[in-house]
C-alpha cells in the first residue's frame, strides 16, 4: 500500500498515475459514456487537487479519490436527467394550465388572499380539496386542535366580510 502525504505534490502525482485507470472505468459504468466518463474523471481529479491540503489519513487516498469522483458522476447524472427533463418540456409544450379557481365565487377568491395564510390554508384543504381536521393536521404539521381553531376563526371571518354574498 502506497502512503501519501497531504498536500504533496509528488504524491498527489503518484496517485493519479494509479488510481486513474480505475477511476476511468468506474465512470464509465455509471455514465455508460466514454467521453462523458473522460470529462468526469478529469474534473474529479481537479477537485481532489485543489482539496488535496485538506485530505485526511482516515481513509485510504483512493478511496477519498473514488468518492469525489462519484460525486461528480452523480451531479452529472442529475444534470443530464434535468436536460432531458427540459427537452421533454420543449417537445411536448406546457400542460394545459386551467385556472384552478375557475368555480370559486370572486368575492370568496379575494377573501381568501385576504386572510392570513395559515387560516386560508386550512379552509382550502377543507372544503376545496375535502380533507378532515385530522389530514389537515398531518399535512400541516399541526396538532388537530390548531387545525379546528384555525378553520373556526377563519369561518368566522368569512361570515362577516361575505355575510349571505356567498352561498355555502
Amino acid at each position: 500500500m502506497v502512503s501519501y502525504r497531504p498536500g504533496n505534490k509528488e504524491d498527489f502525482d503518484q496517485l493519479y498515475r494509479t488510481t486513474y485507470p480505475r477511476i476511468f472505468a468506474t465512470l464509465v459504468m455509471i455514465l455508460k459514456d466514454r467521453p462523458a466518463a473522460e470529462d468526469a474523471t478529469q474534473e474529479a481529479f481537479l477537485r481532489a487537487f485543489r482539496a488535496w491540503k485538506s485530505w485526511k489519513e482516515d481513509a485510504p487516498a483512493e478511496a477519498w479519490m473514488h468518492r469525489i469522483a462519484l460525486n461528480v458522476a452523480f451531479t452529472k447524472r442529475r444534470r443530464e436527467q434535468f436536460q432531458e427533463v427540459g427537452m421533454l418540456v420543449l417537445r411536448l409544450g406546457r400542460p394545459d394550465d386551467p385556472d384552478p379557481t375557475a368555480g370559486t365565487h370572486p368575492d370568496l377568491r379575494q377573501e381568501l388572499r385576504a386572510l392570513p395564510p395559515k387560516q386560508a390554508a386550512a379552509i382550502v384543504l377543507r372544503h376545496l380539496h375535502g380533507y378532515s381536521n385530522r389530514e389537515i393536521a398531518l399535512t400541516l404539521g399541526i396538532p388537530e386542535r390548531t387545525v379546528a381553531s384555525r378553520l373556526a376563526a377563519a369561518k368566522a371571518r368569512l361570515k362577516v366580510r361575505l355575510g349571505d354574498r356567498v352561498e355555502r
